[in-house]
């Protein structure tokens, strides 16, 4: 059965960065569930956009946000980090930026406010689940709650603290892996590994995620136990996202399918396309401050190099198939995803 109300077992990952309510709204009217990332957002602008998705949608909608606990201050790390990244200050004139905690904030008492007044149907939490009370709050409005689990230890966590479904994010899936259990990447499996064994594992409906591109992917992953499926790269050049010019370009690009994990953009690991950053620096490393402390240093490089039209230093979010992405409206898009 497809989970939410849905029409169609389409959801669309939350993106952040690359979108705002525009292709969520798009998603959610087409039938599918449309995702609005909230952990880059001010306050203001989150219930502007929430206000928007519940004025403009006809269906469900889902806001998602991120559960990471805020790295105490390590100022003699951050400070290595900075030496480490200065040559590249030098050859593009920049200076290096003061730490602004990486921009990127958790699940914490205003959102839940939002959240209670706003009413969205669906909230949805990246890296684990909140603080017991914040939890509290947002099942107490009604909301249906979902979270993503990188193995099947974390979908049996997840489903034991009452979550209404799961997200199996496979190792194929673009952006930051929404582990929270354990950082050892090799515990982590493919879509269609990891999926089935989700769907033993748990007895709330399990959302595919990660590598699915089309109709015969999400086909396939119905037909291995999904109650639905998750897709964000496929989105990212729809008309109503909004990438930058060099991660659009870097989507249609041959290189493109050359995607690797890597924590030196956010200090978490991420799967993005191979960039000059990830091969001169290697995309692993241990000396990244902690999530998501790393990008302040790397924001002012990713700002003069994308001026100059280059994405040298920019984290080229993706998945390891872009082969589905395409130009035109999202609702057409997730119409043709559900096979229609």
């Amino acid at each position: 059965m497809i989970p939410f109300g849905l029409d169609l077992p389409i959801i669309q990952a939350p993106m952040a960065g690359v979108q705002g309510s525009a292709l969520a709204i798009a998603v959610s009217n087409a039938g599918g569930l449309g995702s609005l990332p909230c952990a880059m957002l001010t306050a203001d602008t989150m219930r502007s956009e929430m206000i928007a998705m519940a004025s403009q949608t006809r269906g469900p909608y889902n806001v998602n946000f991120f559960c990471h606990a805020a790295p105490p201050p390590d100022a003699q790390r951050e400070a290595a980090w900075g030496a480490l990244l200065r040559p590249y200050y030098e050859e593009l004139g920049v200076t290096a930026a003061a730490s602004a905690g990486g921009g990127r904030a958790p699940f914490d008492d205003a959102a839940a406010r939002a959240v209670v007044e706003l009413r969205p149907a669906v909230v949805s939490f990246h890296f684990g689940l909140p603080d017991e009370d914040l939890l509290r709050a947002v099942k107490g409005c009604g909301a249906r709650v979902v979270s993503t689990a990188t193995t099947i230890e974390e979908a049996r966590w997840l489903a034991a603290r009452g979550v209404d479904a799961i997200i199996a994010q496979g190792l194929e899936a673009g952006g930051h892996r929404g582990s929270f259990l354990s950082d050892d990447l090799t515990e982590q499996m493919g879509t269609f590994a990891l999926l089935p064994q989700v769907v033993r594992a748990v007895s709330v409906p399990v959302i595919a995620a990660g590598g699915i591109a089309d109709a015969a992917g999400v086909k396939a992953a119905l037909a291995l136990g999904a109650a639905a499926v998750q897709v964000g790269t496929t989105y990212l050049l729809c008309q109503e996202a909004a990438p930058s010019p060099v991660h659009a370009a870097a989507l249609t690009s041959a290189s493109s399918h050359h995607t690797a994990i890597t924590n030196v953009f956010t200090g978490r690991p991420a799967r993005g396309i191979v960039n000059r950053l990830m091969r001169e620096l290697g995309p692993m490393r241990g000396d990244v401050p902690a999530f998501p402390s790393a990008y302040p240093a790397v924001a002012p490089l990713r700002a003069a190099a994308e001026a100059a039209g280059r994405g040298d230093f920019s984290p080229l979010w993706a998945g390891q198939n872009p082969s589905g992405c395409m130009t035109g409206p999202a609702g057409a898009l997730t119409r043709r995803l559900a096979g229609l």
